[in-house]
């Protein structure tokens, strides 16, 4: 047994997929690519709504051959993300690094009522799980993709500590039993005797059984005397053995962890910090502060010494990273090469995330320094500068149907990669703008007894049973929610069946009544913000814009560029604009969509192209079925119930991320075994 540097595999990057690139996707590819050989630091992918662009940037990752992070700007966006690269290279590294918290709330005080909040974090262990195989990978292996969230600019630990600090195993390495037990836990592992979770060991006589946290399944290393005679991969909750392996690595437990020496030495420099803080704190006459302030920290020292680790150990990053004051942490980005490939998809929203996280952090962390609950180098625990974040970058590829103003700002024309070609022919959807109230009647469009003046929503009534009689869907966007909830009620009153959508609706419930329309069992929903990036619904042939005047972020050129785009997945698509004034957002948007259409129709037209709206699979949780992956009778007992558990993070993972198969799946495995635990009591 002994820490050792890691040798990286080197398998190529192998895209896979059942079609080639068509339309704007081989022009595009073929300019990123050379951009990139030509040493460009920035480059933008300008992609219409359904052109293909995942699969440009699975293209350019062939042919550059480079890790590559993949940054979006949430985590349903992220996981449908990876799921897709994941299908293009199924025999590569594509990983996932989110957040792991299901429920966070950051440690606080508020001066004014002398409240102090005190950090609460509920850890989600299936995420837990991706981010340490993705920092497993990018050390040992270089085909690797990594699909992340804005949480990848935040402070992981140190990679050098977390790669020295791993175990490498042979068979017929020669080591005593209870030096590797020692080992495991000075790298943050825990024994356990019953309840088997990620990140941690028991042992049985002469067998050891290590749950690494970058893995589902365990190891069962097999001791003769001091030999390791056998290393098997198991199923940590049935026993059954998958594989005899030669070798295996155990990485640290956590991120944040260090060399005993290095501990040694942190906690030595703060120790100095203290003693000078709570002399400041003193001399301003501010005792109570100064008592705090030591016997937080102090309580800290002692779960260092004892343990290695403490509560918000992440506040010490400067001492056990062995940084200068101010330096940027170390993050996820450190894991890279330093000519790694980074992609960006939906930059306009992405970078000013990563551009805004520093100054909040900064501003909360500052309140606790002052009054006694932090030293002041706990500073140094924080995200990413962007200038910091800038300094990362070695190329940079910048995906968006809207580019912002820093792509704009930094990629000159000759940078932009144009994709405005659908690979189905489909066509921008036709825009109309109709004033709030109509004061005149026109009899080829409709047909009412009563021909005056009537308001949008009598239009757009029109309109939509229009599209039912066509068996085609409608989505409305307004600017407020209470707006949102009214209009819907409304329509069902009048036999409309109708759904609204915003950001107080269950993730579960979004996902049934996106499900629901796309199947007719609804035929209109009515939201807010929701209807904008990342949704897929070629059902729907109409897109109806209320108050498309109104001044504000939702109404923004790039916002509504978006929202229309929405209509871009059927031969029909149309897109109503209900304003009594032409704002310049309006226009412009109107504007950008009428030129990609021009080029649509004329490309269309060359090529002797009809467009068909995009026939997609619905899918449908109520009819899918799977069998187990294992089988539930030889679960033992006793592991049913953290089994149980872990399933069900899976279901609420898989529901947060729009994965209907998956959830179906996971839910019928945690029926099966609800029962096989009815059984074995009843037994």
């Amino acid at each position: 047994m002994c820490s050792v540097a890691i040798i990286k595999t080197n398998a190529p990057f192998q895209l896979q997929a059942h079609f080639e690139p068509t339309g704007d996707q081989p022009k595009a590819i073929e300019k990123l690519v050379q951009g990139i050989q030509e040493g460009k630091r920035h480059q933008a992918l300008l992609g219409a709504t359904g052109t293909g662009k995942t699969f440009t940037m699975a293209n350019v990752i062939q042919q550059i051959q480079k890790p590559t992070l993949i940054l979006a700007h949430n985590k349903t966006l992220a996981a449908q993300l990876c799921n897709e690269f994941q299908e293009f290279f199924p025999e590569n590294a594509v990983s996932y690094f989110v957040s792991y918290y299901d429920y966070y709330q950051p440690e606080a005080y508020m001066p004014r009522t002398d409240t102090y909040i005190e950090k609460e974090a509920t850890i989600n262990e299936e995420i837990d799980r991706y981010r340490h195989s993705a920092t497993l990978n990018l050390l040992t292996r270089n085909d690797v993709i990594i699909v992340a969230s804005v949480s990848c600019i935040y402070g992981l630990g140190r990679v050098e500590d977390y790669e020295a600090m791993a175990i490498s195993l042979k068979r017929g390495d020669i080591i005593k039993r209870d030096a590797l037990l020692r080992k495991l836990t000075e790298i943050q592992y825990v024994r356990c005797s019953q309840d088997f979770k990620p990140g941690m060991f028991h042992v049985m006589g002469d067998t050891v059984e290590v749950f690494p946290p970058s893995s589902e399944r365990a190891y069962r290393l097999e001791f003769f005397g001091d030999d390791v005679e056998e290393i098997r991969e198991i199923d940590p909750f049935t026993g059954e053995v998958f594989e005899s392996m030669e070798e295996v690595y155990f990485f640290p437990s956590k991120h944040s962890v260090t060399t005993p020496e290095r501990l040694e030495i942190a906690i030595t420099e703060i120790e100095k910090e203290l003693e000078i803080r709570i002399h400041e704190l003193q001399q301003e006459g501010r005792i109570v502060e100064a008592e705090r302030i030591k016997t937080r920290t102090e309580y800290d020292i002692e779960m260092l010494r004892e343990t290695g680790y403490c509560n918000g150990i992440e506040n010490y990053t400067r001492y056990l990273s062995g940084l200068p004051a101010g330096m940027p942490p170390a993050t996820l980005i450190d894991y890279f090469p330093k000519d790694f490939l980074l992609l960006v998809d939906e930059s306009h929203i992405t970078i000013p995330q990563i551009g805004g996280m520093h100054n909040g952090n900064y501003s909360r962390k500052r309140t606790l320094v002052e009054h006694g609950f932090r030293l002041p180098s706990s500073h140094d625990n924080r995200p990413l500068k962007f200038d910091e974040f800038e300094a990362m970058i070695s190329q940079a590829i910048y995906v968006s149907a809207t580019p912002g103003g820093y792509e704009k700002i930094h990629c000159t024309q000759n940078d932009f990669a144009e994709q405005i070609i659908r690979p189905t022919g489909l066509l921008d959807p036709i825009t109309s703008v109709r004033p709030s109230r109509i004061e005149f009647w026109n009899e080829s469009v409709h047909t009412i007894a009563q021909k005056d003046a009537f308001h949008q929503i009598d239009d757009l009534t029109i309109e939509i049973e229009n599209r039912i009689k066509r068996n085609e869907r409608v989505l409305v966007t307004t600017v407020t929610k209470k707006m949102a909830e009214k209009l819907a009620g409304y329509f069902s009153e009048i036999g409309i069946k109708t759904k609204y959508l915003h950001s107080e609706i269950e993730t579960f419930e979004r996902i049934e009544t996106l499900r629901l329309l796309r199947e007719g069992v609804i035929d209109v929903i009515v939201g807010i913000n929701l209807l904008r990036e990342g949704l897929d619904l070629p059902e729907v042939s109409l897109v109806a814009i209320l108050d498309a005047d109104k001044k504000g972020f939702l109404r923004s050129r790039d916002a509504l560029i978006q929202v229309m785009g929405r209509a871009a997945r059927n031969s029909g698509g149309m897109v109503i604009l209900y304003a009594d004034v032409m704002t310049d957002s309006m226009e412009e948007a109107i504007g950008e969509t009428h030129r990609r259409r021009n080029i649509q129709e004329a490309y269309n037209t060359k090529h002797g192209i009809t467009p068909t709206t995009i026939i997609k699979k619905i899918s449908d949780i109520s009819s899918t079925r799977m069998t187990a992956t294992y089988d539930v009778k030889k679960v033992k007992k006793d592991a049913i119930p953290e089994l149980i558990r872990e399933l069900e993070q899976k279901l609420q993972i898989a529901v947060e991320n729009l994965e209907f198969e998956k959830a179906a799946d996971i839910r019928d495995e945690l029926e099966m075994l609800r029962r096989e635990r009815e059984d074995k009591k009843k037994a």
